[in-house]
């Protein structure tokens, strides 16, 4: 597989991403309420999808065999439900319409197909007119894409147990979990609970650690002499609000220093340098999780 994937330039991005985070919330919901619940909650997770970002398949309450998706189509910008074999609804995302208003259409939609669900409308309880920029959202969703193709061929190389590369709307963000052999204690809410050791690999659009988007490999339980190893360039360990390592978006797309070598011109390739990072994460942590 090639990895000449696109990454292109999300410098400005910030309303409409906003808008997309506020808006996503919404099938994040959804599936919450009416799926069958996973024990790690992979059910409330969305995929990528040929054109957006969709939920896996959600049963109809009451109907046997019978099920709907929901997904945010960032090529024709719009909520696409679709049910049973050939019901559909839209509700456009490029109107500027409140998060709660388009809550409130996607709501309705799903009843005018007989769907009824007690969701829980927090996440998107905002009733401020909102910016969508249809270009910036297809920018998006070619980053998407290109990380999506990236983190799987990395997923498929390092083998052991490891989640689906699936995206979450809570941070919307990316990612996936490879799992260690080595069990860890924790306690949480004032009870002990035991877990995998694990590596969390992800996309995130920027938030309040670090407001551009970037990239992130975080072992746990994270060793702190990690932070001593040297990590490929551009990447760095961060432990200011959250412990692991950061790899800046844009960093994908600036020259590196390179040795290669006479007719290796064109094998760093952004999609290069991001396998290189995971990669080295990887090394340097998996081994301490057996």
């Amino acid at each position: 597989m090639s990895l000449d994937d696109h990454f292109p330039d999300l410098a400005g991005w910030e309303p409409t991403r906003d808008t997309l985070t506020l808006y996503a919330k919404v099938p994040g919901a959804i599936p919450r309420a009416l799926a069958e619940p996973h024990p790690r909650w992979w059910h409330i997770s969305l995929r990528v999808h040929p054109d957006g970002l969709i939920t896996t398949r959600i049963p109809i309450p009451g109907e046997t065999g019978e099920s709907f998706t929901l997904l945010l189509n960032l090529r024709v910008h719009k909520l696409v439900i679709a049910a049973r074999k050939s019901e559909v609804r839209e509700i456009g995302l490029a109107e500027g319409l409140p998060a709660s208003a388009f809550g409130e259409q996607v709501l309705a939609a799903l009843n005018e197909l007989g769907i009824y669900a007690e969701v829980d409308r927090s996440g998107f309880e905002d009733p401020a007119p909102r910016e969508y920029e249809r270009t910036m959202a297809e920018k998006y969703f070619l980053a998407l894409e290109g990380v999506d193709r990236v983190f799987k061929k990395f997923r498929s190389e390092i083998g052991g147990e490891t989640s689906p590369v699936q995206f979450w709307t809570h941070h919307f963000d990316l990612s996936f979990e490879w799992y260690g052999e080595k069990m860890v204690s924790y306690e949480e809410l004032g009870e002990t609970k035991e877990s995998p050791s694990q590596i969390g690999f992800g996309f995130a659009p920027g938030d309040s650690s670090h407001a551009a988007p970037y990239f992130y490999a975080n072992p746990w339980p994270f060793d702190e002499t990690l932070t001593a190893e040297t990590l490929p360039p551009g990447a760095r360990w961060f432990v200011e609000s959250w412990k692991g390592s950061l790899l800046p978006y844009a960093a994908l797309a600036l020259p590196q220093v390179s040795n290669l070598r006479e007719g290796d011109a064109g094998k760093d390739r952004p999609g290069d340098r991001l396998l290189a990072y995971l990669r080295a994460v990887y090394d340097l942590s998996a081994p301490t999780f057996s």
